[in-house]
C-alpha cells in the first residue's frame, strides 16, 4: 500500500462469482483511464480463487492494478468498515491516506463523480 501513498485511491473488493462486482469493473476501469493522469489510483482485490480470476481477466481486459486477496481479503475488508463481509465493497481514500467513504454494493457513476470532486 505504501506505493499508493500521496494520491487518492479507490480500493475495490470483488469476486468473479459476484454479478454486481463484475458489472462495476468496466465502470471502474473507465474512471481509472479518464482520471489516472490527474493522480487518481485504483486497486482491485479479488476475494476469489486465482484460477477463476485468471480466466476472468483473460476474457475481460482491465487496465488498473489487480491483486489476489484470497479469503484473507474478507478480513481486510472488515477492518476497513465492511462489517457485513459483503461484495462488492469499495473504500475511497483521500490523498492523505484517510478514508473519505466506504460503499457496500455496486458503484455508480455518481459515486465516482463525488469522489473525484471531493476535497483532497
Amino acid at each position: 500500500m505504501a506505493s499508493f501513498a500521496g494520491k487518492p485511491l479507490l480500493l475495490n473488493f470483488w469476486a468473479t462469482w459476484c454479478p454486481p462486482c463484475v458489472e462495476e469493473l468496466p465502470l471502474i476501469d473507465r474512471f481509472w483511464r479518464e482520471n489516472a493522469a490527474n493522480g487518481f489510483q485504483v486497486l482491485a482485490l479479488a476475494i476469489d480463487q486465482p484460477s477463476a480470476v485468471r480466466r476472468f481477466l483473460d476474457r475481460q481486459s482491465l487496465g488498473f492494478p489487480m491483486g489476489l486477496a484470497g479469503l484473507g481479503g474478507t478480513e481486510l475488508a472488515r477492518s476497513l468498515g465492511n462489517a457485513a463481509g459483503g461484495l462488492p465493497f469499495s473504500v475511497f481514500f483521500k490523498a492523505d491516506g484517510s478514508i473519505w467513504r466506504q460503499k457496500l454494493g455496486q458503484l455508480s457513476p455518481s459515486d465516482l463523480d463525488a469522489w473525484r470532486s471531493s476535497p483532497p
